[in-house]
């Protein structure tokens, strides 16, 4: 749990209700938490989503693990502590675009279980639906894509600390969403998520 250092501040509530941004927006807003190794297909999903979601007139935003260390979170490494930080704050960003009523769509390793339950609660107390999507690929598939060449790095010890090599990677036990990238195509994939936002009255 990350210590509160700012003092004397206090919480500003407004007056916008959750219900009136749902009206707005004409959508409810969520995330979308996609996991996985890296080569699991995360990101290539998760771009194919946005761009479907905003054919359809739905407002979404994609937030990439990436780019994400190449501003926001540029201050931190790969270390176990840098990468709950990391995804601690990526938590709280999520939920600000999806109580803004935005479909936050987030592709992120986030190995750790723990603080990915972290930032699930966070959707919880704010009564934010929050997905968790496991991109399920074996290792063997995701190191033979190897599209950012990070695998065989690892595996000639150039990388320390990679997530399936010498750094754990905990599955999730209970992702409401399963994505098999070996077995689906990008378009499959795509709408095995549209099918779950749908059956879930979010689009």
């Amino acid at each position: 749990m990350v210590e509160q250092k700012a003092t004397n501040i206090t919480w500003h509530e407004g007056k916008v209700t959750p219900e009136e941004r749902q009206a707005n927006m004409g959508q409810k807003g969520c995330t979308l938490w996609m996991t996985g190794l890296s080569g699991s297909g995360k990101s290539t999903v998760a771009v194919a989503l946005e761009q479907v979601l905003l054919q359809q007139g739905k407002h979404a935003y994609r937030l990439d693990g990436d780019n994400i260390r190449m501003g926001l979170n540029k201050n931190l490494g790969f270390s176990p502590e840098d990468r709950d930080e990391n995804i601690r704050r990526i938590g709280e960003v999520t939920k600000l675009f999806a109580d803004a009523g935005v479909i936050s769509v987030t592709s992120f390793i986030s190995p750790y279980k723990e603080a990915r339950d972290l930032v699930r609660k966070l959707h919880e107390e704010a009564n934010i639906p929050f997905l968790e999507v496991h991109v399920d690929c074996s290792l063997e598939t995701a190191e033979e894509r190897d599209p950012k060449g990070l695998y065989k790095k690892a595996r000639a010890c150039e990388i320390k600390g990679f997530t399936g090599i010498d750094a754990p990677f905990e599955a999730p036990e209970n992702a409401e969403i399963t994505i098999k990238t070996h077995e689906l195509s990008i378009e499959q994939s795509v709408q095995t998520l549209l099918d779950a936002l749908e059956e879930r009255g979010l689009i």
